[in-house]
């Protein structure tokens, strides 16, 4: 059973920034692209951004393109998402996710690719 444990949320001001952690276990991590999704209350759970299995790849919402970074740790199983600039609309409930198909290398990462999902952690961005 795959499990996914973020890590890394808080409050900060506007402008600040914060960096996201998520631990994966049950799974060879290094096979598999993972993903960063939020959910804001009353809205939809939307992408944020991906990076492929290798670390190759990576696509970002255009929200935070240029703001967030993900990168992975393959040696300790783990996805990280660095936020910087952040803004009020940043606030949410931030998952990591595990891409369901091994050693993809596309560029191609809607919701329904990724089968494993963390508990979620909150992100709050003050004005």
């Amino acid at each position: 059973q795959v499990q996914l444990v973020e890590s890394g949320g808080g409050l900060v001001q506007a402008g600040g920034s914060l960096r996201l952690s998520c631990g994966v276990s049950g799974r060879t991590f290094s096979s598999y692209g993972m993903g960063w999704f939020r959910q804001a209350p009353g809205k939809e759970r939307e992408f944020v951004a991906a990076i492929s299995w290798s670390g190759g790849t990576t696509l970002y919402a255009d929200s935070v393109k240029g703001r967030f970074t993900i990168s992975r740790d393959n040696a300790k199983n783990t996805v990280y998402l660095q936020m910087n600039s952040l803004k009020p609309e940043d606030t949410a409930v931030y998952f990591c996710a595990a891409d369901r198909r091994p050693y993809y290398s596309g560029s191609r990462f809607r919701r329904s690719d990724f089968d494993s999902w963390g508990q979620g952690t909150q992100v709050t961005a003050s004005s």
